[in-house]
């Protein structure tokens, strides 16, 4: 693809059909503008209106569209990693549902228990679901790639357990991805970068822009392209001489755009919004050595690539009744991805076989009904009660592959999609909430929510929370919350079957993840999925002498019981006798998912935020963020059929308590002198345990620093110019690599978790315009 070529035919087309005059940037008389997102009214954790993140009774981070676009980084999984000390985005560059697919875990939980909203609305989770050994491993969470960042007004993060106001999965916390919603204006951005070693060339082009409907009304689109080539950090593999592995950043192109809109209708407004994404991308899988396959006489590596359909819209109403507000909507989300691999080969068809293999594909849908009504209180100093109702209906299907993939051992690499029985399954949820704020005087908010969500094939589970702020003087408050949280078994869980090659004891075999319900699954000891509680408590201080300078310090404890996790991969003697019992020759390793442990996460979050006008012209301003957290095994339950094979093993407990960073600092400061603005920014990562190949080991997370130079070309057009990881940090490398130099010949530089990344150092020039 000609990235640059793309770029500017995109770029001049937003500027040549746009109508609306150039929005001027602040001029050298006015001094540069900076927008404090510590003060914007947040609608996320509270269901009164007009509050802003630092007046909130929990935790409440706000990033903004500037901040998210100062990093330099074309995904937000990435923006967000290195500007949250919250939040954690591991680059795994080798597995391919986690390589492909890029969620976010908080507070060093899964992804998949973190609840993402858009405008308040449940967001669909992937289908596809991650079965490697990475951060992440046994979760479907949501993709926020699929998301055009360019459509983003800001983001906002609530830190603390939400199930009560907001169902399944709110354990770690929300993210609430707020749209942009102009009615006027347009914009556009060119971002182009490159690693320091010359590979990972990448660009994006994007353009959005608002016009006004009816009276009073919105609408808002943004569209957006971006393409990346792979980069590869595989060390020379010591059997060949050769670099024979791919490790890094996947090959990958996107396409996506999104529509936001309101149009009053007198005392209602008629609202809507969507986004569509296509992506599609592809990473190597373990090296076949030669003598694998007469076709490849020098051996090959198999290459992994899902193709990604991804779409969601809402469409609701909202009125105010007599100081009642009222909103009904609907919201529809789908994800669907379908697998191919190529390069490779089945070694049961001989030399018949083919290179190319259509793997099959998942696909989930989500439709939720949500209705809702609320209304101030006149009571004592204030406050807000809320009620409302939702339906949920949930499909998940396996697209089956062709035999060629599946027949034998397989197509090496990913034998796709041939499950033991069909699956095409779906449940129904429903829920019932109740919320309520009440301030007894002016300086003390108390508030308190229960909800009962009822699933189909999992129960019923009541969660509540209660929370309180009380301001002792003016720019001093105390905060804080208890309450209960649940995730129900998703669907992807429950019955997800697959057959791929993996990583055991550090020899390469094929491994069969299945459903639950399978009879060898429960031969080896499965059994109904339940859902996880949670209990949360946190206490927090706020602290802001100053209207420029604001701090908070916020403790907190998560226990989680029947935590839901995927297997130890069950081989050996008891194994082989089942399989060899079902005449299964396919795989000879199962991994299938249990409640099998309880955990407990304790931790500490602290911000600062500090801004002030140096002279007329110059502003500076400065972020600070710092996280720590420690997740114990509480327990862990011994297998049910089969006690001699433990459910979870070293591995597996490391991905769920230690394998995530046990600490982060994020700094950033900014310093605009007229038409130029620096900024700089470090990001330093704990240190974190985990076992790559055989032995379990602590790494150093590696430390990030960042620099960019902008100038005002214009009173609308950005030039920025920076480099990420300008001291080229590199993650630590494995320990114990040498012996294994039979099996991956020394290839790999590092396990899957590092949060900085493989890449080293890069750069990127960005040019971006308001209209």
């Amino acid at each position: 693809m000609n990235l640059a070529l793309l770029a500017l035919t995109i770029t001049a087309g937003a500027i040549v059909t746009s109508p609306l005059q150039a929005q001027d940037l602040p001029s050298e008389a006015e001094g540069p503008v900076v927008k404090d997102p510590a003060n914007t009214i947040v609608v996320t954790g509270t269901r009164s209106a007009g509050r802003s993140a630092l007046e909130a009774a929990v935790p409440v981070d706000v990033v903004s569209e500037e901040e998210l676009n100062a990093t330099g980084y074309a995904d937000l999984n990435r923006a967000l990693n290195f500007l949250e000390p919250s939040v954690n985005s591991p680059r795994a560059a080798t597995t391919a549902t986690a390589a492909n697919t890029r969620p976010i875990t908080l507070r060093g939980l899964s992804p998949d228990q973190t609840l993402v909203l858009v405008n308040g609305k449940r967001r669909h989770t992937n289908a596809v679901l991650n079965v490697n050994n990475s951060i992440g491993r046994g979760s479907a969470g949501v993709d926020l790639d699929t998301i055009p960042q360019n459509a983003i007004q800001r983001i906002e993060i609530l830190r603390d357990g939400a199930a009560a106001q907001y169902g399944s999965d709110a354990i770690g916390g929300v993210v609430n991805i707020i749209l942009k919603d102009d009615a006027q204006g347009a914009s556009f951005e060119l971002l182009g970068g490159i690693t320091e070693e010359g590979d990972g060339l990448n660009g994006l082009a994007s353009t959005s822009g608002g016009l006004p409907i009816g009276r009073g009304g919105h609408l808002t689109l943004s569209a957006l392209v971006r393409a990346q080539e792979a980069t590869n950090r595989a060390f020379v593999d010591q059997r060949f001489d050769r670099v024979t592995y791919r490790i890094g950043d996947p090959e990958a192109s996107l396409f996506g755009g999104s529509v936001n809109f309101g149009l009053p209708l007198g005392d209602a407004e008629l609202y809507g919004f969507g986004t569509v994404a296509q992506k599609i991308s592809n990473n190597g899988a373990g090296f076949r050595v030669p003598g694998t396959s007469l076709l490849y006489p020098d051996g090959f590596l198999p290459v992994i690539e899902p193709h990604i359909w991804d779409g969601s819209g809402t469409l609701g109403i909202s009125a105010d009744l007599g100081g009642i507000a009222l909103d009904l909507s609907q919201t529809y989300g789908r994800n669907e991805a379908d697998f191919r691999v190529f390069d490779t080969v089945n070694v049961s068809l001989g030399l018949d076989s083919p290179t190319s293999f259509d793997s099959g594909g998942v696909t989930y849908e989500q439709y939720v009904t949500d209705f809702g009504v609320s209304r101030s209180l006149g009571l004592l100093a204030g406050g807000n009660i809320a009620a409302g109702a939702q339906y949920r209906r949930e499909t998940y299907a396996i697209r089956e592959g062709e035999p060629a993939a599946s027949t034998g051992v397989g197509a090496d690499g990913f034998a796709g999609f041939a499950p033991r029985r069909p699956v095409n399954e779906a449940r129904d949820a429903f829920a019932f909430y109740l919320d309520a704020e009440l301030r007894p005087i002016e300086a003390l908010l108390i508030g308190g929510a229960v909800r009962y969500d009822e699933y189909d094939d999992s129960g019923g589970e009541t969660t509540w929370r209660v929370s309180a702020r009380a301001d002792l003087t003016e720019g001093l408050a105390l905060r804080g919350a208890i309450g209960t949280a649940f995730r129900a078994p998703s669907l992807q869980q429950q019955n997800f079957s697959a057959v791929q090659g993996a990583l055991s004891a550090g020899q390469l075999v094929s491994v069969a993840t299945l459903p639950v319900s399978d009879p060898i699954a429960r031969a080896l000891g499965a059994g109904d999925l339940r859902p996880e509680r949670s209990r949360n408590y946190s206490a927090g201080i706020v602290l802001e002498p100053t209207p420029r300078l604001a701090f908070t310090l916020d403790a907190f404890h998560i226990q989680i019981d029947d935590r839901i996790a995927l297997s130890e991969q069950l081989r050996g003697a008891a194994v082989n006798a089942i399989l060899a019992g079902a005449g299964i020759v396919g795989f000879s390793q199962v991994r299938f998912f249990t409640n099998a442990v309880d955990t407990r996460t304790t931790g500490v979050e602290a911000t600062a935020r500090w801004s002030a006008s140096l002279s007329p012209e110059t502003r500076a301003s400065m972020d600070v963020g710092f996280a720590l957290y420690d997740t114990e095994l509480e327990s862990l339950r011994a297998n049910p059929v089969l006690p001699t094979l433990p459910l979870l093993g070293e591995k597996s407990i490391l991905f769920l308590t230690e394998a995530q960073p046990r600490d982060k600092l994020t700094v950033q400061a900014v310093v605009e002198h007229r038409s130029v603005s620096a900024r700089a920014a470090l990001t330093r990562f704990g240190t974190y345990t985990s076992q790559p190949l055989v032995e379990t080991q602590t790494f150093d997370g590696g430390t990030s620093f960042d620099l960019s130079l902008s100038y005002a070309l214009s009173s609308a057009i950005m030039l920025t110019a920076g480099v990420q990881n300008l001291f080229d940090d590199r993650p630590e490398e494995i320990a114990d690599q040498a012996r294994f130099i039979a099996a991956t010949g020394g290839s790999f530089p590092t396990g899957e978790e590092t949060p900085l990344g493989v890449n080293g150092r890069s750069y990127f020039v960005q040019l971006r315009g308001n209209f």
